[in-house]
Formats: C-alpha cells, structure tokens, sequence
C-alpha cells in the first residue's frame, strides 16, 4: 500500500509537469521570430499563398484555439506535418528516436559501467594515487566541451588511426534494415547478424564515449562522495572492529546504500542526453532525432519543433518517474521521506 500511495504521487506530479511543459513549448515556439509560412514557401511566395499556408496551419486564429488544437493533437497523438520534410512529424520522430535513443542508451551503458567502479576505486583508496587519478579524469572529462572531444577522436580514431569509422551507423553497403526497434544492436542481435552487430558498435563506440565522457566524470565524482559518506557511518564501523574483510565491507555493506545517488544522476542524465545530443550528432552525421530538432529549429518548422521538444519532454518525464520509483524500492527511506 506504501509503495502504491508512492507511485500514485509521483504519476500525478508526472502528469502536472507535461501539461506544464505543454504550455511552455507553444508560448516558446509562437514567440519565435520570422513567419513560418513565409520560411517554408521562400522569398518569392506571394502574400496570398502565405496567407493560405497560415490559414491551414490554423496560425491565423487566436491564441487559445491554437492552444486548443495543439493539445488535441498531443492527446490523439497526431504532432501535425513538417513544414521541412512535408511528411507528419510522427513519422520524422519514429525514424529518428530510435537512432537517438540507441546512441543515448550506449552512452549512458558506457558512462555508468566506468564510472561507477572509478568512484568506488577512489572512495577504496581516498587521498592516494588512485584517488587523485580519478578525480583529475573526472573533472577533465566534465570540463571538456563535447563538440571538442568529438572532434578530437574523430581526427585521432578516424583520420590519424584509421582504427574506427566516424560518420554514420552502418557501413553503407552492409543494407541491414532494423525492422523490429530500430535499434541496429537489437535488431542484428534477432536477426542473429553478429557481423552487423560488430559494426554497430564500432559505429556506436566514437558518438558514445563523446556524448559520455561528462557524464562518466560525474558518475564517478558521485559515487566517490557516497561511499566516503557511507564508510562514516556506524554499522560500517562496527563491520570493521570486528575483522569484516574489506572486499566485502565494501561491495556489500557500502555499495548498496551509496548506489541511489549515482543511480539518480544516471537517470537525470540519461533522461537530458536525449536533448543534448545534438552537437555529437552534427559532428559524427548521426541520423539522429537531436540532429533533426536542430535542422527544425533553423527552419522554424514549428510542428516539428514542438513535436521534439513534446517528445523529449515525455521522455525525460517517464525515465525520472522510473528512476524515482527504482529508487524508492531499492531504498524505502525515500518512500517514507515522500509521505512527509
């Protein structure tokens, strides 16, 4: 009953922050400068076509019918056409989420499996060498730009070493569509493709260490802090005065209370890579959903803006719903903070 009463709370401030986020992207996107008709038909479109254009956009009527419109569509799952493809906005996101959420889902695999055993080292070892080495790979990697760093391995891995390819997701006369998710790695791994699943992952490997190289630092820095705190506490004490050996002390009493921190930052950042990464999109030509949103931007294509950012809004709100109740199992502490 606790935990139901717990789920029940978190589904409904979930649902108050997407109409919130609702309102937010239509007051941002009408509030853009420029006409978007007059973007999609060019300079010598005449006045009266742009007029029409405007007029089955709906752009013509106030504000809250337009509103109105917009959310009927959200409820009825219909995010309109693209002013850029000239194809529904459903149809761009579908064929570029899963591009997106793959190279997220890989970036975020990578961060957390470094990461975490990173911070556990330095936490083991706290103010010697080990230590220091992390805390110095931590806060480079946090302070590097991702476009640089993508550029960086891009010149090095592809250009210098010739050791890992550096545009795309496949090689282009390999002809493996994913028809099941989407997700090539998946997808080869029903397929039984283990040749397309190599390739996968060397396209993937560049993008991902990129886009995870911030995110594996702050894991690491997290984690560190955590167990530190934990190893202060008094059980922890005790496990050592009565000759508990270390390796255990650590991995079983320490780890599991000290993981729900770097398990919420990993949700948090897992949740925002979804938007973020655009940049290492850009740079690797990743066909990508982030890649897409830019292009939409520039064109102030406002279906299609609206229809990514609605998107990435779902997403970030589902992820930190599940985190939060991943987190409230793993530790009841929080179940009962949240009643208060």
């Amino acid at each position: 009953m606790e935990f139901l009463l717990f789920l029940g709370r978190r589904v409904l401030w979930s649902i108050l922050v997407l109409v919130g986020l609702s309102i937010v992207i239509f007051a941002i996107a009408r509030g853009m400068p420029g006409d978007p008709a007059r973007l999609a038909l060019g300079p010598r479109a005449t006045q009266e076509q742009v007029d029409d254009l405007n007029s089955k956009l709906g752009l013509d009527r106030p504000l809250y019918e337009q509103y109105g419109m917009f959310v009927s569509g959200l409820v009825q799952g219909d995010l309109g056409k693209s002013l850029l493809t000239e194809r529904p906005v459903n149809d761009d996101i579908r064929d570029t989420f899963a591009a997106t959420f793959e190279l997220v889902l890989t970036t975020i695999t990578i961060a957390f499996v470094i990461g975490v055993p990173l911070g556990v080292a330095a936490a083991r070892w706290k103010d010697k060498w080990p230590d220091n080495v992390v805390r110095i790979i931590a806060i480079i990697s946090a302070v590097t730009p991702s476009f640089f760093l993508a550029l960086l391995l891009q010149i090095l891995a592809g250009y210098v070493l010739h050791i890992l390819p550096t545009t795309g997701r496949l090689p282009p006369n390999m002809g493996f569509i994913a028809d099941y998710t989407g997700l090539i790695t998946i997808d080869a791994i029903l397929h039984w493709r283990w040749d397309v699943f190599g390739e996968a992952l060397r396209y993937l490997l560049l993008p991902s260490l990129a886009l995870g190289a911030a995110t594996m630092g702050q894991i690491a820095r997290i984690t560190r802090a955590s167990m530190i705190d934990v190893s202060s506490q008094d059980y922890i004490e005790a496990a050592r005065a009565f000759g508990v050996p270390e390796r255990l002390r650590v991995f079983k009493y320490m780890l599991r209370p000290a993981f729900v921190p770097p398990l919420t930052i990993s949700g948090l950042e897992f949740a925002s890579l979804i938007g973020n990464a655009f940049v290492v999109e850009l740079v690797f030509a990743w066909p990508g959903m982030a890649a897409y949103g830019v292009r939409t931007i520039l064109q102030k294509d406002l279906n299609a803006v609206m229809g990514v950012v609605i998107v990435s809004g779902v997403f970030f709100v589902v992820v930190n719903l599940l985190i939060d109740l991943l987190v409230g199992f793993v530790d009841p502490r929080v179940r009962i903070r949240g009643r208060r």
